[in-house]
């Protein structure tokens, strides 16, 4: 028997099915070994050495495959065919090294789709590890490692609040920023065009837009104003028309090619707004369930044998017109192509989605895959494009209509490709019309535009630049994605990525200080030479050493940097978006409020940026960094907006602090430090904030009244947990803030009995009893809590980690929790910890009792 290792279980039972008794298929659990999170794990000075060591979660893995082959001599690596596959591979051979002695047999297979015909073919081929490929992670690895732990620590000291910085994170966040400086920057134009609803003489109407004026055609700006839009119309409605021209011109469209890594990702984002992370999730099961061929890849390219799979489906679902005379073919664009792939594509073209039971991810994205790959090997889509010209017959006005018809849709027949922009394809079918012929005016509209800013990228844009810049490869477009979101670097609006100002603060200060690790033509240029690791034209060693000889430089330089100058460079950096010109042309960094003071930019100890006045303390003036050119006389200050005043005079203001936004009534005296504040609530904005609902927080808790039981006065207010309602010691959460201020007495009643219902007295029902444990004694029970389902023994809660079903939950994984939770200490001790803690504090006890005494008897001893 052979030892077979994969990445997962899932792939590991598909396999299986395959190869039958004769071998022992076993999931790794993806990699088992990786570079220790400290100092020191590689090493430059010892020829970019590497310490390794097996992830705890992966031992037990790597015992079972151990203990396998104590009785089968070979073992079959069968990971992704990829780069990060073959790492993988390498890494269990290394791991495994004590196991593999005494002659036991290594090989390596690769397949590209999980089916029988591309395992079997694959087992018959063995092969050893690509040793290339291996060569070209280990560059990547060290040098993402070298970046991290050496640029992050100077981010930390130098820029408060910024936490990481990486090889390719940080220029994929320079895309991101430096797109939304570009739209801060946008100063929208205004233009009018005018547009003419016409009829033919048989009655049937067209739109036609006016193209030429005064016998002059119409730039894009040519109407700038209402009064010239007026005229226009004017200009039109005064004179006669007639067609002056038609011509019409075929015209066809072809399919777009198969998919491979990025496109799948772009396209699954516009169809489905579904982020690149889920789509890769959703594939890879696709991949491993035996549905798809592997999904990170460069490659557009398709197998003979699938090629024809397609053409013979198309044939039979369509007919023989839209099969073209000869194959499509596709050859990838991209100057940085990594390890030939094929494209991604069903494993079987007459396995449509409505034959396969998949969950509704899978289904969708299947359902992409599938139309696209089967579009792909279509024939084109025919076309009649036609342009209609009308004029007046001095030729000082004119107006043209644009249409198309399709006469063969082909390919549209079954997919489309989605678009990133709002730009379509020229109107829809145009009447019969003749030259020379009438055209009757129905109607004519001016209508007012303005030019728009660039628009934020979503996943799908950002991908699509990253590719054109070569930046990144497959297997990394959705993990960098996700990070620069994780860091909070990043926020994701509506299916746009917005930069946050840490973010900005981190792209100012490396493009300031360290420009060239930023630089997109660096950062492709040193991928394009990671690629040629991977095809044996360089090596890994010298591209690592040329890399560190200048970054180690880089970082010297930025050894004697301060905190001001840091500050005062980025402030400069930015200053044309923190600080635009203001419409009274008055200098844009004073103060609105005191006038002697200059804007600048100032780091808080959350981390945060803000712009504050160099007059502080005696002037409190903020604003936010994201918001420059604002309202300044609404700006939120430490000193307070003024929302009016109460029925005493007292001025109510809104203000930020350490802690956020918050209203104030009065100001703070001798007599009162502390004047009456309160926090904004959770979801209401600085700018929904009026006198009326600052009055409304300050004046809380409400009384509802006296309770219909016992009289006690029943209460509603925001608390350290959100909104409530109390009734004597009895505290009940109340969903939405705004009840606090509305809620009635039943409703009151209602939410109480519900509470008290829980209490003391009506001990809570387990999810699920798990049974007694088993050293110490006492029920281990599956709850539900206020913060979610967890795991209760004695006084020991322990929070189910996100993504484990209470349902599911056994009393192996919930003693395991329970030790987890004791060993750190306070209330989460077990019972025998906290024996062991008493029992050693009156060892350490007696031992200083003992030694007082010995002290003692030598002091007298001494005095004799």
């Amino acid at each position: 028997m052979a030892v077979v290792v994969v990445e997962s279980p899932a792939k590991a039972k598909t396999i299986n099915k395959y190869l039958g008794p004769d071998y022992t298929v076993l999931a790794s659990f993806g990699h088992v070994r990786d570079l220790p999170a400290k100092d020191g794990s590689v090493d430059p000075d010892e020829g970019f050495a590497m310490t390794w060591e097996v992830a705890s979660d992966s031992k037990k893995h790597v015992r079972a495959i151990a203990e396998a082959l104590k009785s089968d001599n070979r073992l079959i690596l069968a990971t992704d065919p990829d780069r990060e596959g073959e790492a993988i591979s390498w890494h269990l051979k290394e791991a495994l090294a004590s196991s593999l002695k005494k002659g036991k047999e290594v090989s390596r297979v690769t397949f590209n789709a999980i089916t029988k015909s591309a395992v079997s073919e694959a087992m018959a081929h063995p092969r050893d590890i690509d040793m290339e490929l291996v060569e070209a992670y280990l560059a990547r690895r060290a040098l993402d490692y070298l970046v991290g732990f050496n640029l992050s620590p100077v981010l930390w000291r130098k820029l408060p609040g910024a936490r990481s910085a990486g090889r390719v994170q940080s220029v994929c966040l320079r895309l991101i920023v430096e797109r939304e400086m570009e739209i801060e920057a946008f100063r929208a134009r205004e233009y009018w065009t005018v547009t003419a609803t016409l009829a033919t003489p048989r009655g049937q109407e067209f739109q036609a837009r006016l193209t030429v004026l005064g016998g002059k055609k119409l730039d894009k700006f040519d109407i700038a104003t209402a009064e010239a839009a007026e005229l226009a119309v004017q200009a039109v409605t005064s004179r006669t028309l007639s067609i002056a021209g038609v011509e019409s011109k075929p015209a066809s469209r072809n399919p777009a090619p198969p998919f491979m890594t990025s496109t799948l990702q772009q396209e699954a984002s516009r169809k489905f707004g579904m982020g690149a992370k889920a789509c890769m999730s959703a594939a890879q099961r696709l991949y491993e369930a035996g549905h798809i061929t592997y999904m990170r890849t460069d490659g557009i390219d398709m197998a003979p044998e699938a090629v024809m799979a397609a053409r013979d489906e198309i044939g039979r679902r369509f007919g023989a017109d839209y099969v073209p005379k000869s194959p499509r073919m596709y050859k990838n664009k991209a100057k940085n192509a990594q390890e030939a792939h094929e494209c991604i594509r069903p494993t079987d073209m007459s396995a449509a989605p409505d034959k396969l039971r998949l969950e509704a991810d899978q289904k969708k994205l299947y359902d992409l895959i599938w139309k696209r790959t089967i579009a792909s090997q279509m024939e084109a889509a025919r076309l009649e494009r036609t342009t209609v010209d009308i004029s007046s017959p001095d030729g000082q006005v004119g107006l043209r209509a644009t249409g198309q018809v399709v006469l063969f849709d082909g390919f549209l027949k079954i997919y489309e490709e989605g678009r990133d922009d709002e730009d379509g394809e020229d109107g829809a079918r145009l009447p019969q019309m003749i030259q020379g012929e009438p055209a009757e005016k129905r109607q004519i509209t001016p209508e007012q535009h303005f030019t728009q800013p660039p628009p934020r990228y979503t996943e799908a844009t950002l991908v699509k630049r990253m590719e054109e810049l070569g930046i990144g490869r497959p297997s990394t477009y959705a993990s960098i994605v996700t990070t620069i979101q994780d860091r909070e670097y990043v926020r994701k609006e509506k299916g746009r990525l917005i930069a946050e100002d840490k973010g900005r603060l981190v792209t100012a200060f490396l493009t300031n200080f360290f420009p060239r690790y930023v630089q997109y033509d660096f950062t492709a240029d040193l991928e394009e030479e990671l690629d040629d690791i991977s095809a044996g034209k360089r090596d890994y060693k010298e591209v690592l050493a040329r890399f560190w000889r200048d970054f180690t430089a880089a970082l010297k330089e930025s050894a004697d940097l301060r905190i001001s100058e840091v500050i005062e460079k980025i402030d400069e950096f930015l200053a044309p978006h923190l600080y635009p010109p203001r419409p009274d042309g008055n200098d844009p960094r004073a103060c609105p409020v005191c006038g002697s003071g200059r804007l600048n930019l100032k780091t808080a100890r959350s981390g945060g940026a803000f712009i504050g006045c160099s007059n502080y303390p005696e002037c409190r003036y903020t604003r936010p960094l994201s918001a420059p050119g604002g309202d300044e006389g609404a700006a939120l200050t430490a000193d307070g907006k003024l929302l009016g005043h109460d029925e005493n005079g007292q001025p109510i203001t809104l203000r930020t602090g350490r802690f956020g936004p918050y209203v104030q009534r009065g100001e703070a005296t001798e007599a009162e430090p502390k004047p009456p504040r309160a926090s904004l609530p959770k979801g209401w904005s600085p700018d929904s904030i009026d006198l009326e609902r600052a009055l409304m927080l300050l004046n809380l808790p409400r009384q509802i009244g006296p309770h219909p039981s016992d009289g006690e006065p029943v209460e509603a207010g925001i608390g350290r947990y959100g909104p409530y309602v109390k009734h004597g010691r009895i505290y009940a959460n109340l969903p939405e803030v705004e009840e606090v201020f509305t809620i009635g007495m039943n409703r009151a009643v209602e939410v109480l009995a519900q509470k008290a219902g829980r209490g003391a007295g009506n001990a809570q029902t387990p999810l699920k009893e798990l049974g007694e444990h088993p050293s110490e004694g006492g029920p281990v029970a599956v709850m539900s809590g206020r913060y979610g389902p967890y795991v209760k023994w004695g006084k020991v809660n322990a929070t189910l980690p996100k993504g484990m079903e209470p349902e599911a939950v056994t009393l192996e994984e919930a003693l395991k929790l329970i030790e987890e939770k004791a060993t750190k200490g306070g209330k989460g001790r077990t019972r025998t910890a906290k024996a062991k803690a008493t029992a050693k504090s009156k060892t350490t006890a007696k031992a200083k009792t003992a030694s007082k005494a010995t002290t003692g008897k030598s002091a007298k001893t001494a005095g004799k």
